[in-house]
């Protein structure tokens, strides 16, 4: 007699990044970069202790950059706790202010974890803030540890991260071989993380990058910090003020994630979001001639489930030799609904599917993982991976795990049955040092929280908590579909925060946008 393996399932986390367009601008006025100065002010070391000094007080030397930006690097403890035992660099990238003087340095990161605040910068200024921004303040990416070109994760090269990602399962979904071989890859990933990250894993953690943070903001000559943050990067700075809250300038938080809750509650709350957006796209698509749907939104989630049960049993091949089942299916599904602007994507990658055609499907994916041509661009997905093991500890157990998943059957049936599998996180080599709780950081000054109404991957009521927690908390609404809700055209939501970070005119709490 045999008994089944622990399921140790846990609901999928999906990328918290700024939404962006599949065609990516960013064109805006350079600054004439000769004229431009290629030193920072006076460090800030305003009550650093003796220990953090020689970082507190490095001076950056700015050399010129990918045609009209400056770039530098920034050394900081490898761990904060013991500054002795090593260090990391943090690449930055800056925009000098096209207006004149600037207000001041505004630091930015655009999600994920994982997403690179360097590439974001450079590929997509336009996208990260308004033009009245831009020409007020010296606007600063970087890559948070971790990440990209700072001090990185490494774990697999680009093939054996196409097998990791999207080989097909030997086994049925679900079964116990299936959760087997899925904890062997996971493990086998894990274990290439740990052997080719040069010993950084068990530092790569949001508490960590906050004190980063804060060391970007001194070296930079600021007093307090000011910051645009985006999905995960509203985590980055609640952390921030939570830990530094003297040290809050004009906070931004856009597309909201609630601290409080478990890596469990965040996959549930997730899929719920994305089966809306998909709703809501499928209601839009209805309307389409070239819509491959027909009748109403329900008619058409039935057929899309039918699809998705479909490429699950008999994968389509694409033209690279790759194999679309339901999960990368669901990948691309995902990514296109980050923004109204991809749904057109999203039509053509079903239509193509159901005709058996897999191409677009994985273009979809492959913008999901920042992958071209066989090559991955950066290291989001193995950051990713990195964060969150370390930030969200498995405190759900089994009986709330299974009342969860049985929820999740009832709110979102179309996506619930492809988004729960082994825990990844099971088979890291290091326990995870976060916490889940609120954060309040009493005394700060107003931070401005943003919820768009129906975000699919950092739903609105995320926002509202997040307001509600923060002492100095400030919540705008923008009614409407996609991820995150600044510089996507409302005019009174991109008006309200303009004022706030150029003028320091905090907006109504409760301001509500359509």
């Amino acid at each position: 007699m045999t008994t089944s393996a622990p399921r140790r399932a846990r609901l999928a986390l999906v990328a918290a990044v700024a939404a962006v367009s599949l065609l990516l601008g960013g064109c805006v006025p350079r600054p004439d970069d000769d004229a431009a100065p290629t030193t920072s002010p006076t460090p800030d070391t305003t009550g650093v202790a003796a220990d953090l000094l020689p970082f507190y007080d490095q001076a950056l030397d700015w050399a010129s950059c990918d045609d009209g930006f400056q770039c530098t690097t920034v050394t900081a403890p490898l761990d904060w706790s013991d500054p002795s035992a090593g260090e990391i660099e943090l690449a930055v990238i800056r925009h000098r202010a096209t207006g004149g003087e600037p207000v001041g340095s505004l630091l930015t990161n655009p999600g994920g974890p994982g997403a690179s605040g360097l590439s974001f910068v450079r590929d997509s200024l336009s996208g990260l803030a308004g033009q009245r921004v831009i020409d007020a303040y010296d606007v600063i990416g970087f890559d948070p540890r971790g990440v990209g070109e700072s001090t990185a994760v490494t774990c697999l090269d680009a093939a054996d991260m196409d097998s990791y990602l999207f080989d097909i399962p030997q086994h049925e979904r679900a079964s116990d071989a299936w959760e087997e071989e899925l904890d062997a890859r996971n493990l086998e990933f894990a274990q290439a993380c740990d052997a080719n990250s040069d010993g950084i894993l068990p530092y790569i953690t949001t508490v960590n990058a906050a004190r980063d943070l804060d060391l970007l903001r001194a070296v930079l000559g600021d007093a307090k910090l000011n910051y645009l943050g985006y999905s995960y990067g509203t985590f980055l700075g609640a952390t921030f003020a939570e830990l530094y809250p003297e040290r809050v300038g004009r906070l931004v938080l856009d597309g909201a994630i609630d601290p409080s809750v478990s890596g469990t509650e965040v996959g549930m709350t997730q899929a719920t979001g994305f089966e809306s957006a998909l709703r809501a796209y499928m209601a839009d698509c209805l309307g389409d001639d070239e819509c491959p749907f027909r009748g109403t939104v329900d008619d058409a989630m039935a057929d899309l489930g039918t699809l998705l049960a479909s490429v699950d049993r008999s994968p389509l091949p694409a033209s690279d030799g790759r194999e679309l089942g339901a999960d990368s299916l669901m990948t691309a599904i995902v990514a296109a609904l980050y923004s109204e602007s991809s749904w057109t994507y999203l039509t053509q990658a079903l239509s193509d599917a159901m005709r058996g055609d897999a191409d677009m499907a994985f273009l979809l994916a492959d913008f999901y993982y920042n992958r071209v041509d066989g090559e991955y661009l950066d290291n989001s997905t193995e950051a990713f991976r990195a964060y969150n093991c370390m930030d969200y500890p498995d405190d759900t157990t089994d009986a709330e795990q299974d009342a969860m998943e049985k929820q999740l059957a009832i709110d979102a049936p179309t996506i619930a049955p492809y988004w729960t599998g082994p825990d990844p996180c099971e088979q890291w080599p290091y326990e995870a040092t976060g916490t889940r709780g609120e954060l309040t950081a009493p005394g700060a000054d107003p931070i401005v929280v943003i919820g768009t109404t129906n975000d699919p991957a950092t739903p609105y009521e995320w926002a509202v908590s997040l307001a509600d927690q923060l002492t100095s908390g400030v919540l705008i609404t923008r009614v409407g579909e996609g991820h995150t809700g600044y510089n996507k055209g409302n005019d009174c939501v991109d008006d309200a925060v303009d004022d706030y970070l150029i003028d320091g005119v905090v907006p109504e709490d409760g301001l509500r946008c359509e």
